[in-house]
């Protein structure tokens, strides 16, 4: 499949976001929208209010990112605020898991589980079926500009055989350092969705229609020489 781009919200000029949304519609796949409530990590960030504004802007699905404590606490005022997609950490629905995920589907949104770099795959094992999106942290959750974790590979490729194996329809999505330094890496292991942030997509120049322009070049050159 081809290769799909989500630009983290988080790492945007705050300043400047309406505008950089509207220069990303017409790029990138869906927008990654980093929500933390300070407990499960201790950053905090986005939120269904700041949903609810780019929802006005923004030309593409908006992907709700929770790394929070109770994520049942969000989908309702995520889905009035205009989300598209909940993606919940594993470690945070081991008691009502099957629950959240028909919340969320009941919500008329799609589902999504996110698993830390030490969280394996087998913790959801019982609900892979019913997810359409995966996402494997290649750092630990809460910052931006971590090192890339290199075990993470195995964890991306056991996904992708887990898919073809099953007939699984989720979308393998990387979160965390995806740049010139790990494109080539990802894709022989199964990546097919790339959160890119500061070091993959908004430090590559000013403009920001030429750091898109720029990250492009670089993916295409680390899959053709991968």
């Amino acid at each position: 499949m081809k290769a799909l781009f989500s630009p983290s919200l988080m790492c945007m000029d705050f300043l400047e976001i309406k505008k950089q949304t509207q220069i990303l519609n017409s790029r990138c796949d869906c927008f990654h929208v980093d929500i933390m409530d300070g407990h499960y990590v201790k950053n905090i960030t986005l939120s269904p209010c700041i949903v609810e504004a780019l929802k006005r802007v923004a030309q593409k699905p908006l992907e709700c990112h929770l790394m929070v404590t109770d994520p049942e606490n969000y989908v309702q005022p995520l889905k009035a605020a205009g989300a598209d997609m909940i993606a919940f950490h594993v470690e945070t629905v081991s008691a009502q898991a099957f629950r959240i995920i028909n919340s969320i589907k009941d919500a008329g949104l799609k589902v999504g589980a996110v698993f830390n770099p030490s969280t394996p795959l087998s913790a959801a094992q019982y609900y892979l079926h019913l997810l359409d999106k995966i996402t494997i942290m290649t750092v630990d959750p809460g910052y931006a500009g971590q090192p890339f974790i290199e075990e993470m590979l195995g964890k991306i490729e056991q996904a992708r055989l887990l898919k073809e194996k099953h007939g699984y329809k989720y979308i393998i999505e990387v979160d965390g350092s995806c740049n010139e330094r790990t494109f080539t890496k990802l894709h022989n292991a199964g990546a097919e969705c790339y959160v890119v942030g500061t070091s993959g997509l908004f430090s590559l120049d000013n403009d920001l229609e030429k750091a898109w322009d720029k990250m492009m070049a670089v993916y295409s050159s680390c899959v053709r020489e991968g």
